[in-house]
């Protein structure tokens, strides 16, 4: 029973592409993003560790909880940008 459940869905999930120059550009775009929006939208900031090595691009109050909160979100939005871009045909 669970066998034939699996087989039916998995029939129908679209390949997905292999790595590619195009989909990291687009996963590094992403990822500077989210940690933007993890800059602007993290209302708590420098609870944990800090970073002196990126303090002058980062700031005083974004430490590395911050800065995995905003990696974190990236992979996810990026995930989101490189099979939507995929299913389109804009990259392969």
């Amino acid at each position: 029973m669970i066998d034939s459940i699996l087989l039916a869905v998995q029939s129908t999930v679209p390949d997905t592409s292999t790595w590619s120059w195009s989909g990291s550009l687009v996963m590094n775009i992403s990822i500077i993003l989210g940690i933007i929006i993890a800059k602007v939208g993290i209302q708590n900031k420098g609870k944990g560790p800090k970073l002196p090595l990126l303090e002058p691009f980062l700031g005083k109050n974004f430490g590395l909880p911050e800065l995995l909160a905003g990696i974190s979100f990236g992979h996810l939005i990026g995930v989101g940008a490189i099979l939507g871009l995929t299913n389109t045909g804009l990259i392969t």
